[in-house]
Protein backbone atom coordinates (compact mmCIF):
# COMPACT_ATOMS: atom_id res chain seq x y z
CA UNK A 1 0.00 0.00 0.00
CA UNK A 2 1.46 3.31 -1.09
CA UNK A 3 0.40 6.71 0.10
CA UNK A 4 0.27 9.66 -2.24
CA UNK A 5 1.72 12.26 0.11
CA UNK A 6 1.29 15.10 -2.37
CA UNK A 7 -2.47 14.42 -2.53
CA UNK A 8 -2.60 14.15 1.26
CA UNK A 9 -0.81 17.48 1.58
CA UNK A 10 -3.14 19.06 -0.95
CA UNK A 11 -6.23 17.89 0.95
CA UNK A 12 -4.77 19.12 4.24
CA UNK A 13 -3.91 22.53 2.75
CA UNK A 14 -7.35 22.99 1.21
CA UNK A 15 -9.05 21.91 4.44
CA UNK A 16 -7.03 24.29 6.59
CA UNK A 17 -7.45 27.14 4.13
CA UNK A 18 -11.20 26.65 3.88
CA UNK A 19 -11.54 26.42 7.65
CA UNK A 20 -9.64 29.66 8.15
CA UNK A 21 -11.64 31.41 5.40
CA UNK A 22 -15.00 30.38 6.87
CA UNK A 23 -13.89 31.42 10.36
CA UNK A 24 -12.77 34.83 9.09
CA UNK A 25 -16.02 35.39 7.18
CA UNK A 26 -18.05 34.38 10.25
CA UNK A 27 -16.00 36.77 12.40
CA UNK A 28 -16.66 39.59 9.93
CA UNK A 29 -20.37 38.79 10.13
CA UNK A 30 -20.34 38.97 13.92
CA UNK A 31 -18.39 42.26 13.79
CA UNK A 32 -20.88 43.71 11.30
CA UNK A 33 -23.77 42.65 13.49
CA UNK A 34 -22.17 44.34 16.51
CA UNK A 35 -21.59 47.47 14.44
CA UNK A 36 -25.27 47.45 13.45
CA UNK A 37 -26.35 47.10 17.08
CA UNK A 38 -24.04 49.92 18.19
CA UNK A 39 -25.45 52.20 15.51
CA UNK A 40 -29.01 51.27 16.42
CA UNK A 41 -28.33 52.02 20.09
CA UNK A 42 -27.04 55.47 19.08
CA UNK A 43 -30.14 56.11 16.96
CA UNK A 44 -28.38 55.87 13.60
CA UNK A 45 -29.34 53.72 10.64
CA UNK A 46 -26.88 51.05 9.54
CA UNK A 47 -28.51 49.03 6.82
CA UNK A 48 -25.12 48.38 5.21
CA UNK A 49 -23.77 46.74 8.35
CA UNK A 50 -26.85 44.54 8.64
CA UNK A 51 -26.66 43.58 4.96
CA UNK A 52 -22.95 42.78 5.34
CA UNK A 53 -23.63 40.57 8.34
CA UNK A 54 -26.40 38.76 6.50
CA UNK A 55 -24.14 38.21 3.49
CA UNK A 56 -21.34 36.84 5.67
CA UNK A 57 -23.68 34.42 7.43
CA UNK A 58 -25.15 33.29 4.10
CA UNK A 59 -21.65 32.58 2.78
CA UNK A 60 -20.91 30.50 5.90
CA UNK A 61 -24.17 28.58 5.55
CA UNK A 62 -23.40 27.96 1.89
CA UNK A 63 -19.97 26.58 2.75
CA UNK A 64 -21.49 24.22 5.32
CA UNK A 65 -24.17 23.03 2.89
CA UNK A 66 -21.60 22.51 0.14
CA UNK A 67 -19.48 20.45 2.54
CA UNK A 68 -22.49 18.31 3.39
CA UNK A 69 -23.20 17.90 -0.32
CA UNK A 70 -19.65 16.64 -0.86
CA UNK A 71 -19.75 14.24 2.11
CA UNK A 72 -23.18 12.64 1.57
CA UNK A 73 -23.13 10.53 -1.62
CA UNK A 74 -26.93 10.35 -1.96
CA UNK A 75 -27.01 14.07 -2.77
CA UNK A 76 -24.91 13.77 -5.93
CA UNK A 77 -25.29 10.12 -6.93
Amino acid sequence: MALDFSALGEVAAVSIGTTVAVAVVFTLGVRSMLSHQDARDEGRSSVAALAGAALCFLVCAGAVLYGLYLIIPEFHG
